[in-house]
Formats: C-alpha cells, structure tokens, sequence
C-alpha cells in the first residue's frame, strides 16, 4: 500500500427516489422485495500527486412480483488524496482501487441507512464491501478481453 492522507472527503451527488409511496404503504402484503447493490469507481489524477476517487453507489430495492421500485438511491462520494511518490504503478492503483474506498465506504453506507429511515422505511445497513475482491474480479475481466 502506497502512503497517503484523504484531504477531503464530500457528497458529491445523491439522489431519492421512492415512485410507488404511498401506495406501498397502504397496501397490507407487498410481498417479497429484492435488493440490487452496484458499486463503481472513478480515479482521476491531477498535479502532485492528488487524485479524486469517487465511490459511486447504487442501492436499488423493488418488489420480487410486479418489479414496483420501493426505493432507488444514487450517490458519488468522493475523497481528494494526497499520494506520496509512488514508482510502482501496481501499488498506486491498488491503494486508490481498495483501500482509499474502503476508508470512504462507511459515510456512504451511513447516508442510506438514513435516507431509508427518513422515507419512512426499514433502515438498511449496507454489508461491507470486499474491494480486494472486486479489484481482483475487474482485473480478470480486464485479462480475458
């Protein structure tokens, strides 16, 4: 891991939608709900040595049956950093891929918890996301092309 301070990190955009309320809220059984979790990073570098990273999350919850959203929240959240002097291209992008969003991930989980408990719905706590693991997996993506 290359050696770096997050100077700032900020909501850069975020946006609330729960189209089908408050129909949902009067109806007894809704019946199941299926939740759809997408995760995507942006990188993009400056002078130096001062990146921005945006973690962008979509968190998209409808129902099994009908396909009725409940809620779609969207959101980039994003840190400035400070690098230090980093030769090796591998460990660069491995700390700007992994840990830096590792280190943005619990704001973003905080927001949606509470913008689903402010819309009058269950909170929902996001698990904890193994950026390694989707490091690793764009990465094979990236080789089998």
């Amino acid at each position: 891991m290359a050696k770096f301070n997050i100077i700032s990190q900020f909501l850069k955009d975020i946006s609330f939608e729960s189209p089908n309320v408050p129909e949902l809220f009067f109806k007894q059984d809704n019946g199941q709900a299926e939740l759809e979790i997408n995760i995507d990073l942006q990188v993009k570098g400056a002078e130096n040595n001062l990146y921005m990273v945006d973690l962008i999350t979509k968190v998209h919850s409808k129902l099994k049956e009908s396909g009725k959203s409940i809620f779609l929240i969207e959101s980039t959240y994003s840190g400035l950093v400070q690098m230090e002097e980093e030769k090796d291209e591998e460990v660069k992008k491995r700390t700007l891929l992994i840990d830096v969003p590792h280190m943005l991930f619990p704001a973003v989980r905080a927001l949606v918890t509470r913008l689903t408990a402010e819309s009058g719905f269950p909170p929902f706590a996001m698990q904890q996301v193994d950026f390694a693991s989707l490091y690793e997996q764009r990465q094979q993506k990236a080789e089998a092309k």
